[in-house]
């Protein structure tokens, strides 16, 4: 008989519990999809052991506005090359204001910073704060670019807000895949992406976002710090959260979940990502190494 007081078999154990969490959740995440009426891609990676959970997460799914938080890092990136490019105010025009820029359409008179633009977009998902920042970045194909050179084969922006939202299944156009943006998120908010400082504003900003409450936030224990950015296309009831979690005394997990339906007139299901969120956090934090 296994003495569980034996430290080789605490580690064998311990190593049995974190093979087996990735294939429990999984079928959890089916079970989840099947339920939702829609079809649900996830990708996890536990930083503290490596281990990775995937649902169709390979699979393309419309980006909506998840792709300002690749927009905020290549805003952040070009600030290492251009001293004072955060600093730079951008003045933009009535006409320039497109749907949803809660926080632009209050400056039309004085502007806005390179960086409060930035967090705007993060933390309030403002169309023409994005908008403003494309155009300084190459547009749409530069920012597939950035994304290129920071490793995702997979990325790919083709349009500007708000088109880009129509998220019409099998329209590869503005879409990534689960994989692709967690894998992207972990290099550039916990890995060398970019560098200390840009990687500080970056978390921050995730850190500061407003808009997720009822996503991966509400399916996370009490107490554990959440970056995300979240995005909505208003169309098939696509809603998507990408997030950064650090759970007290732990290693942060890295977790990217997107949702789409088939119906163009469907609600987002928040509740869909938070459930896919609970799944993920307690099939890492129950493969913990035994006590």
């Amino acid at each position: 008989m296994m003495n569980p007081m034996d430290p080789l078999n605490t580690l064998a154990l311990a190593a049995a519990l974190v093979a087996a969490a990735p294939a429990t959740a999984e079928a959890g995440l089916a079970a989840l999809e099947a339920r939702s009426g829609g079809r649900l891609g996830v990708f996890a990676i536990d930083s503290a052991s490596g281990a990775r959970i995937g649902h169709r997460a390979d699979e393309r799914f419309p980006l909506c506005s998840t792709f300002k938080a690749i927009l905020a890092a290549a805003v952040l990136d070009r600030s290492q090359r251009e001293p004072g490019f955060l600093e730079q105010r951008i003045r933009f025009r009535r006409q320039d204001l497109v749907t949803h820029s809660p926080i632009a359409e209050q400056h039309l008179e004085d502007g806005l910073t390179v960086a409060q633009m930035a967090a705007a977009t993060v933390q309030h998902s403002d169309n023409t704060a994005a908008n403003q920042l494309m155009e300084r970045l190459g547009g749409p194909a530069g920012l597939t670019a950035f994304s290129r050179s920071i490793g995702n084969r997979t990325f790919r922006l083709d349009r500007w807000e708000t088109a880009l939202n129509s998220a019409i299944p099998g329209d590869p156009r503005d879409t990534d895949t689960p994989s692709g943006m967690g894998t992207s998120l972990q290099a550039l908010v916990l890995g060398t992406a970019l560098g200390p400082p840009q990687r500080q504003h970056l978390q921050d900003w995730l850190i500061g976002n407003t808009t997720g409450d009822r996503r991966v936030r509400a399916g996370v224990p009490p107490g554990w710090q959440v970056g995300d950015k979240t995005g909505t296309c208003g169309a098939f009831g696509t809603a998507n959260d990408v997030a950064v979690l650090w759970p007290p005394g732990r290693a942060p997990i890295v977790l990217a979940i997107f949702h789409t339906q088939a119906d163009p007139a469907a609600k987002a299901q928040d509740g869909v990502i938070a459930e896919a969120a609970t799944i993920v956090v307690e099939a890492f934090t129950h493969s913990q190494t035994p006590h």
